[in-house]
């Protein structure tokens, strides 16, 4: 038998018979094919379970974040006097200056003496690693951000030396903030410390979301992605971001799917959605609180209703 089986193989390629050295059975590329197949028809089910999990696993690092600076403005606050710190989204000097977008992370100089310029330089006992002030969502991290953070007041972009620089960031930081609402001309005014005073919100710090920055006009943008949205580069003095054209309807604008998180005074973090938002202008003139126009400027930031007063 094993005669006539040896006779029947003669001239056919060991490969040809499934056959390797030493008698052992390998694969056929029939089955090799079928391996293949079975193996990318797991991965195309697989990727988009493991990318939700990516998502949602950068979501936890930022609700840890934002109550990371939650928490570090009380304790700020707990060392003075029950105050947070000034807001540092303001251009100009003391005797002409008005407001920038809330998420100014150093302004360009010093509004006031003894007014800090940049975040850092009252957070940073408090804030060791500066990521944290960094939404984990958002398209590119800052090449400078360490740096910047570091630096504090000394901040200046090392490829543009002759002036002090800005710095924006993908968080929009309330806390003694104050901004124009639009409806029956209110505005809004960023907590000034734990307890709050009279008709301030709640919300100390957010994510991004607006729409119509300079950068990109008649756009939504946010450091959190949603459905079609595009990188919009950053600058020198501030990050990427996301963003969409649209044309900033309130119907549009809760179509978004897109979750977004705040944290407020009293240490808790919570996600909300565009429809639960207020439209939020940037005043141009403090003295009468004039908003910048539309189409100029920081453009909208949409704040979560539950932090207003």
């Amino acid at each position: 038998m094993r005669a006539t089986l040896r006779a029947c193989c003669d001239g056919v390629p060991r490969c040809a018979l499934g056959l390797r050295r030493g008698g052992e059975r390998g694969l056929t590329l029939i089955e090799l094919l079928v391996v293949v197949g079975i193996v990318s028809m797991l991965m195309a089910l697989l990727l988009p379970a493991l990318g939700k999990a990516r998502r949602q696993a950068r979501s936890i690092v930022g609700m840890r974040r934002l109550r990371e600076i939650t928490a570090s403005v009380d304790v700020f606050a707990s060392d003075n006097d029950e105050r947070y710190p000034p807001s540092v989204a303001t251009i100009g000097m003391e005797d002409s200056w008005n407001w920038q977008a809330p998420n100014m992370l150093t302004g360009y100089l010093e509004r006031a003496p003894g007014v800090r310029r940049s975040v850092s330089a009252y957070l940073r006992a408090y804030i060791n690693d500066a990521d944290v002030m960094f939404c984990p969502n958002a398209p590119l991290k800052y090449r400078y951000l360490e740096e910047s953070w570091d630096a504090g007041d000394d901040w200046d972009h090392p490829e543009t030396p002759a002036v002090p620089d800005a710095l924006f960031g993908t968080y929009c930081l309330y806390w003694n903030y104050v901004g124009y609402l639009g409806a029956d001309s209110r505005l809004f005014r960023g907590p000034s410390g734990p307890a709050r005073g009279y008709r301030e919100g709640t919300v100390v710090v957010s994510d991004y979301l607006g729409y119509d920055h300079w950068r990109s006009p008649l756009t939504y943008g946010s450091c959190e992605p949603f459905r079609e949205a595009q990188v919009v580069d950053g600058t020198p003095i501030s990050s990427a971001f996301w963003s969409k054209p649209g044309n900033g309807t309130a119907e549009e604008l809760a179509g978004l799917e897109i979750r977004l998180r705040a944290g407020h005074v009293d240490g808790r973090v919570e996600s909300y959605r565009p429809a639960d938002t207020q439209a939020m202008h940037v005043i141009k003139q403090p003295e009468t609180n004039e908003p910048y126009e539309p189409g100029v400027g920081p453009g909208v930031f949409y704040i979560p209703r539950v932090g207003l007063r």
